[in-house]
């Protein structure tokens, strides 16, 4: 990291408790919880809230982690800035490379689902022609949100995040009364083993909140709104996942598990009507929509903090001299992310963002305890002093521990991905010593 601090940092604090929880909800529940319950059903039947529950106790003790290295160190960037901050610029610059591949990839994989989907709902809108339209369409518009100013993204993002979540409590309240107990009847409680696999995969459908929380340059009081939208997130995140699975059992029974098309929608339609089926459909583009939102709010956020620190070309560190936003990392990242997406080479390197989210928040939980034993607190213009963590001495070791106990179950071709990764990343970072010092 450089000697960049919150207090001189160009970018304006605007974003608050409900802000940053609305971004972490955007960019975590994007479309795969439409189709979600079905390979959950499929692997552990009756029994797989078990595995939302085991999943949510390691993402706990991860985001503690992140809470509490988060209120201390309020930098953009988010992991980059906490893992830099703990372990010098060399730690930080990896933590930094790989949040950024991955918050890109996800974002092009995602919005070529949201184009291909658009299609089906509409079929006028189908045809490779139009699809690439589509994705020209959606990361201009939300590029023109962004560089108008982080109020307005903040805000756009709030709103996508409550009109995703009207079509899943939909069927989450209104399933709750088309139950039949039959199907919830676990006759087996299933093995140890395979509750671990099938946690290994829903871990996955948890992570986000390393990209939501890239703009930590804009969130005012940081030491009080990390720690309170986080919680906020991932007690609504979990709730809600864990009631649209007993709720599509409940209505599906044997048959979810053959529901992967559109398990949700599948349910909504055997209990409510074709009508909310439909709802569903639409509510999974939307989704998928507001996702690419919350994206092209954060990940500029990295390209403008690795410029910042000299790792990339300057020019994208400049901010807009009247809304105060990264104008050209937006530019520069949603020009990329288009790219991806309509080429379709991501999907060879999409495969590395599985053990790249593991290893960040593996070098965020040593983070947040190297950055309690060196005392920093969070500057008196964001808030103060840190966060106070439950068993602080302990849960940064069990989340760690968590975290190992999940690379293990990652494949070959996957580390060695990620080697090749750091290798790349590690050139350019000796690439850069000049320019940086």
């Amino acid at each position: 990291m450089s000697s960049a601090t919150a207090a001189n940092e160009p970018l304006v604090r605007v974003i608050g408790t409900f802000g940053l929880a609305a971004a972490i909800i955007n960019i975590t529940i994007g479309g795969g919880i439409f189709r979600l319950p079905a390979n959950m059903a499929g692997s552990l039947g009756a029994a797989a809230p078990v595995a939302y529950l085991v999943c949510a106790i390691a993402m706990g003790l991860i985001v503690l982690c992140i809470a509490d290295a988060g209120s201390r160190v309020s930098l953009t960037g988010g992991l980059y800035a906490y893992v830099g901050t703990a372990f010098g610029p060399y730690a930080g610059f990896l933590s930094g490379a790989l949040l950024w591949m991955l918050g890109t990839f996800a974002t092009a994989a995602v919005a070529t689902v949201f184009a291909s989907s658009l299609g089906l709902l509409i079929p006028s809108l189908a045809g490779r022609g139009m699809e690439i339209g589509l994705l020209v369409v959606a990361f201009g518009f939300w590029t023109l949100i962004n560089i108008q100013g982080v109020t307005l993204g903040v805000r756009l993002n709030s709103i996508a995040t409550v009109a995703k979540l009207l079509p899943l409590l939909l069927v989450a309240i209104g399933g709750l009364f088309f139950i039949d107990t039959d199907n919830l009847r676990v006759t087996a409680m299933p093995a140890v083993g395979d509750v671990a696999r099938t946690s290994l995969l829903l871990i996955f459908a948890f992570a986000g909140i390393e990209c939501a929380l890239v703009p930590s340059g804009e969130v005012r009081d940081t030491v009080r709104t990390v720690p309170r939208a986080i919680a906020l997130a991932m007690v609504t995140i979990t709730a809600l996942y864990v009631v649209l699975q007993v709720v599509a059992q409940g209505i599906l029974g044997s048959g979810l598990a053959q529901a992967t098309v559109s398990p949700l929608a599948d349910a909504a339609g055997a209990s409510l009507g074709g009508w909310a089926r439909a709802v569903l459909l639409g509510g999974t583009t939307l989704s998928m929509f507001g996702y690419l939102g919350g994206m092209t709010l954060s990940m500029p956020r990295m390209v403008f903090a690795l410029a910042r620190d000299g790792f990339l070309p300057r020019a994208l560190a400049a901010v807009h001299a009247t809304h105060r936003t990264p104008q050209a990392a937006v530019v520069f990242q949603s020009a990329l992310g288009l790219t991806l997406a309509i080429s379709g080479t991501f999907e060879k390197l999409a495969i590395l963002a599985n053990v790249s989210a593991l290893v960040l928040y593996l070098g965020c939980a040593v983070a947040s305890w190297r950055l309690r034993q060196m005392g920093v607190q969070g500057s008196p213009s964001t808030g103060g002093a840190g966060f106070t963590v439950p068993l602080a001495g302990v849960v940064p070791w069990l989340a760690t521990a968590v975290i190992v106990w999940l690379l293990t179950g990652l494949a070959a071709d996957e580390w060695l991905g990620f080697g090749v990764c750091v290798a790349a990343a590690s050139i350019v970072y000796a690439v850069t010593r000049a320019n940086r010092s």
